[in-house]
């Protein structure tokens, strides 16, 4: 990995995103398909996990917020949660660390970026393996913190990040814990990146079965997805040239440029 430096927190108060966390106007903003951007953006990150789900499947979003991943997720029994309490949720106030849900009960989980919101990651995991059915599926998407992400991250004060945390201890939490919307974007990094530790940590639990970096120009410019930004309005011609752009850079300079990660882990 590629490090400007070790770690950087920001206070929300310095926070340049506008409307962090609304989720109330991230479906008001969706609902308008106003913003083809943002759509192709969604569309990009939820229906390649549609490979690994069959449409009798019973799943979960934990962390869902705004719930975006019905309109793309093929499945007709999948039930979004949040810590929340939002209307449009099935089930609320769950916390992904201890959702108080049955053994054993879905074929797949679905996190979409937001493991790295949560304090105690492996906890999380742990969670997530006892609620999953044995082989049930596990599917993240999740920021990758490249070069480009970093500096993205240091000019919009954004998050932040930390690379100097003992991501395999439960005692010490990766990001505030007493806000949801904290965010540590080095948590995915610190799991995945060391296959080796992998292994040993949670090899007796989870198999890796799918791995790939992806996004991002069609990222920067969506305008973002629950906070909002600056962002220039493209069609679906271009969009797809964008995507094309993207898929050039992160396969020649992944560190540089890669921004998502999509991961797949099958509970054994």
């Amino acid at each position: 990995m590629l490090k400007i430096i070790d770690k950087i927190r920001f206070t929300l108060d310095g926070n340049r995103m506008k409307k962090m966390g609304d989720v109330k106007n991230a479906i008001d903003h969706f609902k308008t398909n106003k913003n083809k951007n943002l759509y192709f953006l969604l569309k990009n990150r939820f229906s390649w996990m549609n490979k690994f789900i069959k449409t009798d499947d019973i799943g979960l979003e934990v962390g869902a917020g705004a719930g975006f991943s019905k309109h793309f997720i093929a499945s007709k029994n999948l039930k979004i949660c949040d810590i929340e309490n939002h209307d449009h949720l099935d089930l609320k106030k769950i916390d992904a660390q201890n959702t108080g849900l049955s053994n054993n009960s879905f074929d797949f989980v679905i996190a979409s970026n937001m493991l790295h919101h949560v304090a105690y990651p492996i906890k999380f995991l742990e969670e997530i393996y006892r609620i999953l059915k044995p082989g049930g599926k596990l599917i993240i998407q999740e920021a990758y913190c490249s070069l480009i992400f970093q500096v993205i991250t240091i000019l919009m004060k954004h998050e932040g990040f930390d690379f100097t945390k003992n991501i395999w201890q439960e005692k010490d939490p990766m990001s505030n814990a007493q806000d949801a919307w904290a965010g540590n974007i080095a948590v995915p990094h610190l799991i995945f990146d060391n296959k080796n530790q992998f292994e040993n940590k949670l090899g007796s639990k989870f198999k890796l079965k799918h791995e790939k970096i992806y996004e991002c120009f069609i990222f920067l410019n969506s305008g973002g997805v629950s906070s909002k930004t600056f962002y220039i309005p493209l069609n679906n011609f271009f969009l797809r040239i964008l995507d094309q752009l993207d898929k050039i850079l992160i396969y020649l300079f992944p560190k540089i440029f890669g921004m998502g990660r999509q991961l797949v882990l099958e509970k054994i």
